[in-house]
């Protein structure tokens, strides 16, 4: 057995110890975070908190500002990562086609996306294009982040696909196979495997991007915080909740890729 096959083995017996240091960080940042407060004269206010996640009415469930901040969240969210998946393949072939027309549109997108900051993007959508074609602020913001995403989606498809070995393309022609039956057939369910981790990195890292777009008064879960703390002032208590909302949901799609990982896995 290799050096890091032990060393992966040690941490498949012993899974209890990342939980018992991740318990220990998390204790050690609440006692710092109380003890600040102490010191800067804060009062913790979290009983007032609950009423803006929800209500109950007559038996009935009431959204409150932050659930209703997280669907606006959530719907984004869901609509870019769509789109973006679709550019990013689009880009992707273009870039690994022969045309030369292909190869210089997707270039340029890619290095215009990718550096320029996504808030000067999406204010540039917002503010230009958007009262051009008469967009609205949603569709500004969706369009935006499926753009940014996209190109950082393209190459992981790119990589993914140059991975896998030319014995595999030279197999799809001698069986006759079109390029799109190749790509669909041959060649994406096995980069798929691949770029899947990566793929949910930028997953995760859109649903933390979305929360830029409050910054055009969309009104998601960072919007919603940002009104009921200039109502209320409970800076703290608002930003952590939403801070673990927002940990909840990238925890929740991390597990979820882990597990279609291994499904794939296995069934490879």
């Amino acid at each position: 057995m290799t050096y890091l096959e032990n060393i992966s083995s040690g941490i498949r017996r012993f899974p209890w110890l990342d939980g018992t240091k991740f318990l220990l960080l998390s204790g050690l940042l609440v006692f710092t975070l109380f003890r600040g407060s102490e010191k800067l004269g804060y009062y913790w206010q979290w009983y007032r908190v609950p009423r803006y996640l929800f209500t109950m009415e007559d038996g009935h469930f009431i959204a409150g500002p932050l659930f209703q901040g997280l669907a606006v969240t959530l719907h984004i969210t869901a609509i870019s990562l769509v789109l973006a998946t679709l550019i990013g393949l689009t880009a992707a072939f273009l870039r690994l086609s022969r045309s030369f027309l292909g190869n210089l549109i997707a270039r340029g997108y890619l290095e215009s996306i990718r550096n320029t900051p996504l808030l000067v993007q999406l204010f540039f959508i917002y503010f230009v294009v958007a009262p051009v074609f008469d967009i609205s602020r949603f569709t500004s913001a969706v369009l935006a982040l499926s753009l940014f995403e996209g190109a950082y989606a393209s190459e992981i498809f790119r990589a993914g696909i140059v991975s896998i070995h030319r014995g595999q393309w030279e197999a799809a022609y001698s069986l006759g196979l079109s390029m799109p039956q190749t790509y669909r057939h041959i060649i994406l369910p096995q980069a798929t495997r691949r770029i899947l981790p990566p793929l949910a990195s930028q997953a995760i890292s859109l649903i933390k991007d979305s929360a830029l777009v409050s910054t055009i008064a969309i009104y998601d879960l960072s919007m919603q915080g940002q009104s009921i703390i200039a109502e209320t002032y409970l800076v703290f208590e608002i930003w952590f909740l939403v801070a673990a909302i927002y940990l909840v949901l990238t925890v929740s799609l991390s597990l979820l890729i882990n597990l279609l990982e291994r499904r794939l896995r296995v069934a490879g």
